[in-house]
């Protein structure tokens, strides 16, 4: 699913994607003539795009234009062209440029993006210039994000960020629910009784909320699946559905529960990203899930939630303690068209930019504080071992947030599962079932797990 790089605030959208091959079909990738040393050591440019704007992102915009000056004052023979775009994902932009080859040398993408790219062989192989020397940090990035980048064990980019997803919850209407704000719920039982208190407030609080549409249902339920140690599609070769079970039935007849049985959620429903937040920003959302920069991106950035109000915990799952959780991010992908010495430029760059702790937009914490950006929050977590005790550290130095108020969501150390083969149309797919469960009161679930099973292995024998 999309995240926002550069602490993006007020946009994202999540949109079905054509279905495209697997990454088994990476050879229609393209490597990049010559070898990691081929660079001739004269003058190179690189345009990258994301870029933050100053008219939509002006602090981010000032932090991104004094770290292109200190990387150029340092290396003065890489030019670095920034691509000024907001948002960062339009999808129908992004797929004209596959199709035409005239994307950045470095360009954005989200984890899930990658069988597109392959598909429209607009990806240099890497591999051969990416090693602890051109990344020192390379051995601690987190397993996960590294397979996003890669398609067998050829690496075509970079990841630059990753998230897992917890429980975000309102710690005021819990303790006006006479609930305890230090206690979340991490069962479903737990998350029925609290969603019940909080929606007995009245005045439009509901005590649950989720989503249905624009690819988001599916992407809450794989996470969902995830949780209780399930799947919502198999590593077989070939892929099928694999919710068709009794975890995938746990999970729609708790959201059947919580939305007919226990009133605890909108009436309204067929709801995609961006409502939740609102709702939750003004103080009418008890509970939903999502991954921390909802909190800083959105519901404090953009719909003016109150940060002291905000707690997170664990995804709900059956046991108290979820087993995984979905987990996604983005990139920096090497165009086909590359010289091996924009490569060369283009690693150096994002190992300065997004890889190293202390520095660049992303781990530069003392100049983030310094900028009134919240500081804290435990994401990305995108480094393991030293690398990540380093990021810990420099959070914790640098915090503006109450860090205990998450305590519960990074205690539960989720495991990334990642995304699912062919996930954006997997998730389009899922969410007529989504839908069904928020507004069909007689719903049949069995009927509905099956039809919706059929209807995802219908896609991956096409996919596949």
């Amino acid at each position: 699913m999309s995240r926002k790089r550069y602490r993006l605030a007020g946009y994202r959208k999540v949109a079905a994607v054509v279905a495209v091959a697997g990454l088994g079909l990476a050879a229609a990738a393209c490597s990049s003539s010559g070898s990691p040393s081929a660079s001739s050591g004269g003058k190179v440019t690189v345009s990258i795009n994301c870029a933050p704007t100053q008219a939509n992102n002006p602090v981010q915009h000032k932090e991104w234009v004094a770290d292109i000056a200190t990387f150029e004052k340092a290396n003065p023979n890489i030019t670095i062209d920034s691509v000024y775009n907001y948002p960062c994902t339009n999808l129908p932009l992004f797929t004209a440029q596959l199709r035409a080859g005239t994307e950045s040398d470095i360009y954005y993408i989200d984890f899930t993006d990658l069988p597109q790219v392959l598909t429209a062989g607009q990806a240099a192989d890497i591999t051969s210039y990416v090693n602890p020397k051109t990344v020192p940090n390379l051995k601690d990035i987190a397993p996960a994000a590294m397979k996003a980048v890669t398609a067998g064990k050829t690496i075509y980019g970079l990841p630059t960020s990753n998230y897992t997803q917890g429980l975000i919850y309102n710690r005021a209407l819990f303790s006006q629910a006479g609930l305890n704000p230090n206690d979340p719920p991490t069962t479903w039982a737990q998350v029925e009784t609290d969603a019940k208190a909080i929606a007995k407030l009245g005045h439009g609080i509901e005590g649950w909320g989720d989503y249905s549409a624009g690819n988001n249902g599916g992407w809450h339920f794989a996470s969902y699946m995830d949780a209780l140690g399930g799947t919502t599609v198999t590593n077989a070769v070939p892929p099928t559905a694999g919710f068709d079970n009794s975890n995938g039935l746990a999970i729609l007849q708790a959201l059947h529960t919580l939305r007919f049985t226990d009133s605890a959620m909108s009436k309204t429903q067929g709801l995609a990203w961006g409502t939740l937040q609102a709702q939750f920003g003004a103080g009418k959302l008890g509970m939903y899930i999502a991954a921390p920069d909802d909190v800083y991106n959105q519901i404090v950035a953009v719909d003016k939630g109150n940060i002291n109000d905000i707690g997170m915990g664990p995804l709900p799952s059956l046991t108290g303690k979820p087993a995984g959780s979905l987990g996604g991010g983005n990139a920096y992908i090497f165009a086909k068209s590359d010289t091996p010495a924009q490569i060369q430029a283009g690693i150096k760059f994002i190992n300065f930019e997004d890889l190293t702790p202390g520095k660049g937009v992303t781990f530069n914490y003392a100049r983030a504080k310094a900028d009134g950006i919240p500081v804290g929050f435990d994401e990305p977590s995108l480094f393991n071992g030293a690398a990540g005790a380093q990021v810990s550290a420099l959070r914790t130095k640098y915090t503006t947030i109450n860090q205990s108020y998450y305590k519960a969501y990074v205690d539960a150390n989720e495991v990334s599962d990642g995304e699912p083969f062919d996930a954006q149309a997997v998730y389009k797919t899922l969410d007529p079932m989504m839908l069904a469960v928020l507004t069909e009161p007689t719903v049949n679930i069995p009927a509905l797990l099956k039809t919706s099973a059929t209807n995802v292995n219908t896609l991956l024998q096409f996919s596949a």
